[in-house]
């Protein structure tokens, strides 16, 4: 069989220890080294603006679940999931209904997207998220930039490219102003 990912799940919390020790497993010689490739968190970089200041953090994407390549033989696979599944905070891994059931693989479309959107997918930049919420027809205030202290109302909202427009009142006229999200702030 070839390399594949699999999904191990956890307690939520525990995911970075589950790593650590699969980690600390694989050098100690209890997982063979050609069973187990690569283990995984998948988390994500979130922009959030608290008081006009721009945070960025990483948040798991998915709370409780860890990634990891495994090639997994007819001969292998009850050792190395059994090791796995010792680990302090696994549950089990998804697709394996029992401990005495082969688990089944993450679909390799599926896979390629999480690592992609993980921070650490082959060292790729990650899409930077923000947890501010706006609404068209919402008030703000325009913090930094060209247009600073000014007040308008959002006309649109783009999500993807983190991107507001703002209708600003200059010289008696409504002006659509382009701004980020870390720009502005609620009023």
């Amino acid at each position: 069989m070839a390399r594949s990912w699999y999904v191990i799940a956890g307690y939520s919390g525990y995911e970075n220890r589950i790593e650590k020790n699969i980690r600390l497993l694989l050098e100690a010689g209890t997982l063979e080294k050609d069973a187990v490739f690569d283990v995984k968190v998948p988390v994500e970089k979130v922009s959030e603006t608290r008081g006009g200041k721009a945070r960025t953090q990483e948040k798991k994407i998915f709370p409780g679940y860890v990634l990891v390549e495994l090639d997994l033989t007819d001969a292998n696979w009850k050792a190395t999931c059994q090791a796995i599944r010792k680990i302090n905070g696994v549950t089990g891994f998804l697709g394996a209904a029992t401990s005495s059931r082969k688990p089944d693989p993450l679909p390799a479309e599926e896979a390629r997207a999480l690592l992609a959107k993980s921070v650490e997918a082959k060292g790729e930049r990650a899409v930077t998220r923000s947890r501010t919420a706006f609404t068209t027809g919402e008030q703000v205030k325009i913090t930094d930039g060209p247009f600073e202290s000014f007040t308008g109302t959002i006309d649109e909202v783009n999500n993807d490219k983190t991107k507001l427009k703002v209708m600003v009142g200059i010289f008696g006229r409504n002006t659509p102003v382009e701004v980020d999200f870390t720009q502005v702030e609620k009023v």
